[in-house]
């Protein structure tokens, strides 16, 4: 599991954690959630507990089996930074995706304040990126966490936008990504939103990626905006060729 996905700002997946609990709005209709639930319907083994979070050591060294270099999202199921994801562990993720440069490492958690306090205590190399998500205005305090690690680049999944952010704090942040909620019970988008933050984006030279406008499933509504895809991503030493448009 992980060597492809339909994500569409990534290339692969790796999660040697899997399950999760809700924190905030943006989890109350999870993804991650709902494949874990059939998967265990499945019964697929890694899955027998459902959305529990379940340590996948196993799991540690499938990047470094990976001869292609590609980008993966760590934990796409899961948040490294959960509460009960065992320090230890997480230092064995990063010795991991230390040991393979060939990699770009793109962290995403909600549990901002956990990771200002092991970010320290961690060796952060220049192919891991590391994220948190910000849903709506309330939650952009998360933003000032991240900016307290001393990563090569910091980037915000602003997914599912669930209402309009009228000042997102955008210095020392690399790289932003919006989308629409999907699924079964989605909470709809508004464009007006999107276009507010890309233009923020615009003004700050921030690279901006839509992902998608969401509805019953993730490509019901497309991914265009103003008739264009908007697919840019950081300006890291090895994608100098990418520019913004």
């Amino acid at each position: 599991m992980g060597d492809r996905t339909a994500i569409e700002w990534t290339d692969a997946t790796w999660n040697p954690v899997t399950g999760c609990t809700k924190i905030s709005p943006g989890c109350k209709h999870c993804y991650a959630e709902r494949l874990a639930l059939r998967l265990r319907a499945m019964g697929v083994p890694r899955y027998h507990d459902g959305f529990r979070v379940t340590l996948h050591p196993d799991q540690l060294a499938q990047p470094l089996r990976w001869r292609q270099p590609r980008r993966v999202f760590v934990n796409s199921m899961s948040d490294l930074f959960h509460e009960a994801v065992p320090d230890e562990f997480i230092h064995r993720v990063f010795e991991v995706m230390e040991q393979s440069p060939q990699h770009i490492f793109q962290i995403l958690t909600k549990r901002a304040e956990r990771l200002a306090e092991l970010a320290p205590q961690l060796n952060w190399p220049s192919n891991v990126w590391q994220g948190v998500s910000v849903e709506n205005q309330d939650y952009v305090w998360r933003i000032e966490l991240l900016r307290q690690v001393h990563v090569s680049v910091r980037f915000l999944s602003v997914e599912p936008l669930l209402g309009p952010i009228s000042h997102l704090a955008l210095e020392g942040i690399s790289w932003v990504i919006v989308g629409g909620e999907s699924g079964p019970h989605h909470r709809p988008i508004d464009p007006a939103w999107v276009r507010d933050i890309r233009d923020q984006c615009r003004k700050a030279r921030v690279p901006f990626f839509f992902k998608q406008w969401g509805g019953r499933t993730p490509k019901a509504g497309g991914r265009r905006l103003d008739g264009r895809l908007w697919d840019q991503m950081p300006l890291v030493p090895a994608d100098r060729h990418m520019a913004l448009s």
